[in-house]
Parts: structure tokens; sequence; C-alpha cells
């Protein structure tokens, strides 16, 4: 069991860090909101720190879970970020979605600094960090990657080292652009066999066992139809994530004309005041 550092505990990053006290790991953790820090110590032991600094001072492995590329240099870099604690040879894990360039940039930092890096987004949402099944890609070198593995597992159901530093991050973009578009096309299919005077609930129960089968079908499909919304993953984090990687697409030369256009679909979403519904919310521009 490990010393460890949790740093952002927001619906995703308090129950992962809670998984990671449940292991019998020491836990310390920061939040820009102290209330909340309180909140989780309270619930599930170790301790809070005021900085990140402070939480990372003496950990073994520091991690990170917040909203964007800005966020996360605020929490690593500057005089109380948890590079100025952490002592040589421990280990910086980037559980952030955010852009490949800012986990170079960190990881740059990082060893100039006798810390190493890896940037290891994650997949599953809300509830898979509540049940501890997130899928985990990570970039970073190999022995990093094993010394931080066996702790990642407390909240991963599969976990892997997919190249360099960055690479974790661009693995996490091609997760992102693949549900862009299911998305979208589940939409349309909801919305057209409503049109058409069909028991969509019936539709959605036998074309699920065939080739048009997703786990958003099985997991967003009845809501969708029931036009349920409030839950899941945000509208305002699926556009961060998709303008992050339209970026990386417009810097390596990727043609990405479908994300593009569903990174607009969503945008009208949010027009409609959708900003926090999940993202299955796409359904609801087409029923206005």
């Amino acid at each position: 069991m490990a010393k460890v550092a949790f740093l952002g505990l927001g619906v995703m990053g308090a129950p992962m860090a809670g998984h990671l006290a449940k292991k019998g790991h020491s836990v310390t953790v920061y939040n820009r909101t102290a209330a909340k820090a309180e909140a989780w110590v309270a619930a599930n032991g170790g301790a809070h720190a005021p900085t990140p600094r402070a939480a990372a001072e003496g950990a073994e492995i520091v991690f990170a879970c917040v909203g964007n590329d800005d966020d996360l240099r605020g929490v690593v870099l500057g005089p109380d970020g948890a590079l100025a604690g952490m002592k040589p040879g421990a280990i910086f894990v980037d559980h952030t979605t955010a852009s490949a360039e800012v986990a170079r940039e960190l990881a740059e930092a990082a060893t100039e600094a006798g810390v190493g890096f890896v940037d290891a987004p994650v997949s599953g949402g809300q509830a898979g960090a509540e049940n501890g099944v997130l899928t985990v890609m990570c970039g970073g070198e190999q022995a990093t990657y094993d010394t931080v593995e066996g702790a990642i597992g407390a909240y991963a159901r599969a976990c892997r080292l997919m190249g360099p530093v960055g690479s974790g991050q661009l693995t996490k973009m091609v997760n992102q652009i693949c549900i862009a578009g299911l998305v979208q096309g589940l939409s349309e299919g909801v919305h057209f066999a409503k049109k058409a005077g069909l028991d969509v609930e019936a539709v959605l129960s036998v074309i699920s066992k065939g080739a048009a089968g997703s786990w958003q079908m099985e997991n967003r499909g009845a809501t969708m139809n029931a036009g349920k919304f409030d839950f899941g993953f945000a509208v305002d984090w699926m556009r961060k994530d998709l303008g992050i990687l339209l970026d990386e697409a417009r810097r390596n030369g990727a043609k990405l004309p479908v994300s593009a256009l569903v990174d607009q679909f969503y945008a009208e979403v949010q027009a409609m005041g959708g900003n926090r519904w999940d993202t299955s919310s796409l359904v609801a521009r087409l029923e206005r």
C-alpha cells in the first residue's frame, strides 16, 4: 500500500480517490473548494491539504482529475503546485481529459524535477468511477507505468500503456470521436422510429442484439426515448473534449467531418439550455 495524493474531487475524482482509500492506500486529498475535501475525508478517512503542494509532500504517487489544461497547470506548476512538493522518484498520474500538448509540457517539467509522469485519461463516466470499472488509457515510460498500474487498478477494469507521453490523451480522443458519431446515429434512429410510429422500446430491444448494438444503445436508448438527460456526461464536457480533438486534428491533418458536425450540434443543445444534460441529449435537438 502506498502513500498517495489525489487532486480534484469532482464527480470522477471523489469516487476514484475513495477506491484508493478502500484498497488501504494512505490518501491525502486536495480540492479547490475546501468543503468538498473535508466532506471526502469525513466519508473516507485520510487527510486533506490546503494546496496541491502540501497534498503531494511525501507521496509516492500523486493523482489528478481536474477540468481542463489550465486547471491542470494550476495544480501541477508554480510554488503551490504538486511538483514543488513531490520528492524525486515520485510519479504524477493525470486522469484529466486534456490535450496531448499539455501532457508533454507537464512531463517535461516533471522530468526536470526528477518526477515520473503518466497521462492517463479515463472512460466510463461517473458510474464507472463510482463502481470502480473505468477504462484507463496511458502514455509514458514502461517502468513508470508498471509502478502505478496496480494502484490505478483500484478503480479500473482495464488499463493499458498506449505509448510515450501524450498517447493516453490521443487514445481518449479516438474514444470521443467514436462516441460522437455513434450518439448522433442513435439519436437519429430513435427520432426516426418515433416519426415512423414504431414502438421505440421494442425497436431498441431487438436491434441491440444485432450489429447496431452498442454501450450507448444499452445504457442510453431508453432514456433518450423518454427524453431524460439530467445525468451522465455533460454536454459542456463533451464540447471541451471535441474542441481538444479537433485542435489535434488540425495539427496532424486528420479529417474529422462528422466530429466537427456533431460539435456544432452540441452547441445547439447548449443554446437550448442543455449545458449539463447528458451527451445523449443530441436527440432533443431533433425533436424541438
